[in-house]
């Protein structure tokens, strides 16, 4: 029964990385907590960490075919984002994973209520790595990454504007340049945390596989969302709210108890 949980859930986690680029594991940590039956929330860290890191690269590959992937802004955001997370999931194995989850609640809410702002553009589909552009993702991506480490999670919702934001790209490229730094800020932490035994290998492993196979629908979703910019990026602030929220009201339960 908990493996058919963990490929359950991994199929979720998945068709969220392949639909908006995130979501991957502040949706997976409370699925792995409250569904799958992992007791150790630093364990539920670490583990999602790499389930997602590994989906991530899967539907990355899915994206790079349909031609959503801006490489040259995806590898500077990503480069700078390493360096942070390892350095953010450092400090993040000290503290108590329930404060971890209990703080990142209130930055979701802060991303989603920014992504629920209208923009003035729809983004240059046509960006080109310059300069003034690489030094933006290049900072942006540090910051993004230390939290990402910090917190134990791929940091799809935040790379996403954070990517936007540094070169002006649209947010479907943005999805599918994100999904490069989602699997290398969250292979970082994951190995971080596994040099602590804070991984189940067989818990992951099962994710990842459930990952897959969502992973493919979301992508053909994001696709045919595509045309409605503002569409998606409603849904992409609805999710985050909604975890938001539920990790909100758990988390400040369990620290109450």
């Amino acid at each position: 029964m908990q493996s058919l949980l963990t490929l359950l859930c991994g199929s979720l986690v998945g068709f969220s990385l392949g639909l908006i680029g995130g979501g991957g594991s502040i949706l997976a940590v409370p699925l792995l907590l409250y569904v799958v039956g992992v007791r150790d929330p630093h364990v539920a860290i670490g583990t999602s960490a790499f389930a997602v890191g590994i989906n991530a690269a899967i539907n990355l590959i899915g994206h790079w075919r349909r031609g959503n992937v801006k490489w040259p802004c995806a590898a500077a955001y990503a480069a700078a984002g390493v360096l942070g997370a390892v350095a953010g999931s450092t400090l993040g194995k000290a503290v108590a994973g329930e404060k971890l989850l209990f703080l990142f609640s209130f930055v979701m809410v802060a991303v989603a209520v920014a992504m629920l702002r209208p923009r003035a553009s729809g983004g240059d589909p046509a960006v080109r790595l310059n300069p003034a552009i690489a030094a933006r993702l290049l900072s942006v991506g540090f910051v993004t990454g230390a939290i990402s480490g910090f917190f134990g999670i791929g940091g799809g919702f935040l790379i996403v504007p954070g990517i936007m934001l540094g070169s002006g790209m649209p947010i479907l490229n943005a999805i599918g340049s994100s999904l490069f730094s989602v699997a290398a800020f969250g292979l970082s932490t994951a190995a971080n945390y596994a040099l602590s035994g804070l991984v189940d290998w067989g818990v992951a492993l099962t994710f990842v596989a459930g990952g897959a196979l969502g992973g493919l629908v979301g992508i053909g979703v994001a696709t045919r969302l595509a045309v409605h910019r503002r569409l998606l990026s409603v849904i992409f602030a609805g999710v985050v709210l909604a975890v938001a929220i539920f990790m909100l009201v758990r988390t400040a339960a369990a620290l109450r108890g």
